[in-house]
């Protein structure tokens, strides 16, 4: 550990679940809606989270009634890879337990939302009975492995996916616990037998969640540098070289605790083709053994690699790794392609990437985005591939199909990607309130006003076309990578936000704060006056976000606010 302070409750926790069990069988049968906290923290591991609805709590208090709890449950789909088959499957419970959506997280995963107590059985069982799992699609675990996306057929993006599969199996848990709650396994103290031995999580697993990211420099969609191992294939040619192994990125943080920050990965060391999973066992022994287990808030291994170096860290990988390690390789700029539209796979088949909002998928007044995916995976067969920009991407249609698939999207008011501005394709925004308990504002609810108020602000200075990234979020914790790109919207309190500028598209370098408690109404006048000097004096080739960065806080602050004006 990297503190003598005693651990927290949620480590004393762990430490007596007896391998992630505690008391999860009897709560899971009881009556009722709610678990108790202890079950709220283990079912975590399991892929659930309890919530409520926020909106409605205040009235069913007021009436003496408990709130209306239910659970969010996440499938773990590495590289977020499905079949046809099991993408029917998932959206066929989005009805029977569900409320009738599904989500596409920033993680290529998918979640349901509205499952009650009762029906978490059924519903995590029928999950993997499409040969899908929940396990560790929460919790202080290796989580969904993410990976780029594009489904395209060559031997890097092969490898991608097979590596993402890999890490993704051989990093789950030893535990049976989650076979003997959800999937009827004979329970081992049934069998008179101790609970598994955990070798590489150990008894308390990790003092925090555990993100692994894989991707070539050609594709950086999914933001490889967030993730506490970044994972960077380098190639020549389809030969894989190796990888360079990033260390410590993650953009949780807490509002007014500098202690806490956001973080990209540090490329450190260079392993083999052959040494993948190797060198991803060592990471992940180096943060069970010196993470923070005292103090949640700072047990990310961003915080270990800063309080003990590079250096330190590097020599201590190589313990566990077994053998010398060399320096992180020099590689491309990463980069981030478009993969909505139509693209060839190399395979004489395509891909249509469909921009799905806050990723949503669900049927609205006039949208019925998930009766439109349902009968095109239906019809034409097509395999879906979920984006860490909460996008769909349908894969292995044949060339006849596109203009059929796209008849059907407009039969069903879905707009294609060319019907959108830059900045509307690439705003993320998490789920926020009603569900999730720990937002300090809306963020998916708001997004499509935010947005168009963003845009009429981009228009009036003639940058309507120019490709910036917006990222949402209710609170602080940067589920939809807030900090990471040219503009961040961060919760703050009630219909208020922290607004971020300056990170870089190509998900290189994090934003910084521009101001603190910007109302909801003002946002985009607020940054009218960063446009129209973007639009007056950025270089040739610059960004938007290398141009907030250029000119830094101080003299963004200082713009005239009559620049809102100009036109």
């Amino acid at each position: 550990m990297s503190s003598s302070a005693p651990p927290s409750g949620v480590e004393r926790l762990k430490q007596g679940s007896q391998g992630l069990r505690g008391d999860l069988a009897r709560e899971l049968a009881a009556p009722g809606r709610e678990v108790s906290e202890d079950a709220y923290n283990l079912l975590k591991f399991h892929g659930t989270y309890e919530q409520h609805d926020r909106d409605t709590a205040t009235a069913r208090k007021q009436r003496g009634e408990e709130k209306d709890f239910s659970f969010m449950v996440r499938v773990r789909m590495p590289g977020g890879v499905l079949t046809a088959a099991q993408y029917l499957a998932l959206d066929g419970l989005a009805d029977t337990y569900g409320n009738a959506t599904l989500r596409i997280t920033t993680r290529e995963g998918v979640q349901f939302h509205g499952v009650i107590k009762q029906d978490l059985r059924a519903t995590i069982a029928a999950i993997n009975h499409a040969l899908l799992t929940t396990q560790s699609a929460c919790g202080d675990v290796v989580r969904n492995v993410t990976a780029t996306p594009a489904p395209r057929r060559d031997a890097v993006h092969a490898r991608l996916r097979a590596d993402a599969a890999m890490l993704s199996a051989t990093l789950l848990p030893a535990s049976r616990a989650y076979h003997e709650l959800f999937l009827d396994e004979q329970a081992q103290a049934e069998l008179g037998a101790a609970p598994e031995p955990e070798p590489l999580f150990g008894p308390t697993y990790l003092p925090r969640k555990f993100k692994i990211g894989i991707a070539a420099p050609s594709d950086n969609t999914i933001d490889v540098l967030t993730n506490d191992l970044g994972v960077i294939a380098l190639f020549e040619g389809e030969h894989l070289l190796g990888y360079n192994l990033a260390l410590g990125g993650g953009l949780g943080m807490t509002h007014n605790k500098p202690a806490t920050y956001p973080r990209l990965a540090t490329p450190l060391v260079f392993v083999g083709p052959d040494d993948l999973r190797r060198g991803a066992e060592a990471v992940i022994a180096l943060q069970r053994d010196f993470g923070n287990r005292a103090d949640r808030r700072r047990a990310r291994l961003k915080y270990l690699l800063d309080d003990r170096g590079a250096e330190w860290a590097k020599t201590a990988l190589e313990g566990y790794f077994g053998a010398p390690l060399a320096p992180a390789r020099a590689m491309p700029p990463l980069e981030v392609p478009e993969i909505l539209g139509w693209h060839a796979q190399g395979d004489g088949k395509f891909w249509l990437g469909i921009p799905v909002p806050s990723g949503r998928i669900a049927d609205r007044p006039g949208v019925r985005l998930r009766s439109a995916l349902r009968e095109i995976v239906v019809r034409f067969g097509c395999d879906p591939v979920m984006t860490g920009q909460q996008d769909v991407l349908l894969s292995n249609l044949a060339p006849g199909d596109r203009g059929p698939v796209e008849a059907l999207l407009r039969a069903h008011g879905v707009a294609l990607a060319e019907d959108l501005t830059p900045l509307a394709r690439w705003a993320l925004a998490c789920p926020a309130l009603p569900t999730c308990g720990l937002a300090l504002a809306e963020a998916e609810r708001v997004r499509a006003p935010m947005l168009a108020a963003i845009e009429a602000e981009l228009a009036r200075f003639g940058l309507a076309e120019e490709r910036i990234s917006l990222r949402i979020t209710g609170c602080p914790n940067g589920c939809a990578r807030t900090y990471g790109g040219d503009i961040g919207i961060v919760g703050r309190m009630p219909g208020h936000y922290a607004l971020y500028v300056g990170g870089d598209f190509a998900g290189t370098r994090l934003s910084f704060k521009l101001h603190d408690k910007v109302a909801e109404a003002d946002l985009a006048s607020t940054l009218a006056p960063l446009f129209a000097a973007f639009a007056a004096g950025r270089g040739e080739g610059e960004g938007f976000g290398d141009f907030c960065t250029r000119l830094g806080a101080e003299e963004l602050r200082a713009l005239p606010a009559s620049r809102r004006d100009a036109a």
